[in-house]
């Protein structure tokens, strides 16, 4: 296996939309041998967002764009960004919650690169729900989503 790949050589990607949710995506990790990091390449329709609004409490990630312009909503802020931006998303609260949105009129195209730590929680200030994850991705033994308001007590229906 080759530790690289051009990016014209990517093949199909995943095509995953609804309703203002839209990419195509490449895997790339496994095609260059990562073992640590993922890595992955989105290309997001005008008008479109890859996922919800969201922070990670264990992974990183970052994004390089590399064509097309859109806005990067950051915590509380929104940033305009373009080809060459680099962006960072470390672990934390709602302060680094984070949503690509392709406000463009081309596609938007971005780099994915991420820590890929086998358990993480993520959090959605949007709609408050969280996010529970254990195990390799693509291969989760543990998955659960829920709301945040249907917090029970530690005790509650125990013996």
């Amino acid at each position: 296996m080759k530790p690289l790949i051009n990016l014209n050589e990517l093949g199909e990607g995943d095509v995953v939309g609804n309703g203002k949710y839209g990419e195509t995506s490449y895997a790339v990790s496994e095609l260059i041998g990562a073992k640590k990091l993922g890595y992955s390449v989105s290309v997001v329709p005008p008008d479109k967002r890859v996922c919800p609004f969201h922070n990670h409490r264990h992974n990183e990630e970052m994004f390089l764009i590399l064509e097309g312009e859109g806005t990067l909503r950051f915590g509380k802020e929104s940033y305009p960004v373009k080809p060459l931006d680099i962006i960072a998303c470390p672990p934390g609260g709602e302060e680094v919650a984070h949503q690509l949105v392709n406000t463009g009129t081309d596609n938007l195209i971005y780099l994915c690169l991420s820590t890929n730590e086998p358990i993480d929680v993520c959090e959605y200030p949007d709609s408050g729900k969280v996010l529970s994850m254990v195990g390799e991705q693509g291969n989760r033994t543990f998955r659960h989503i829920s709301r945040k308001q249907d917090e029970v007590d530690y005790f509650d229906g125990e013996m």
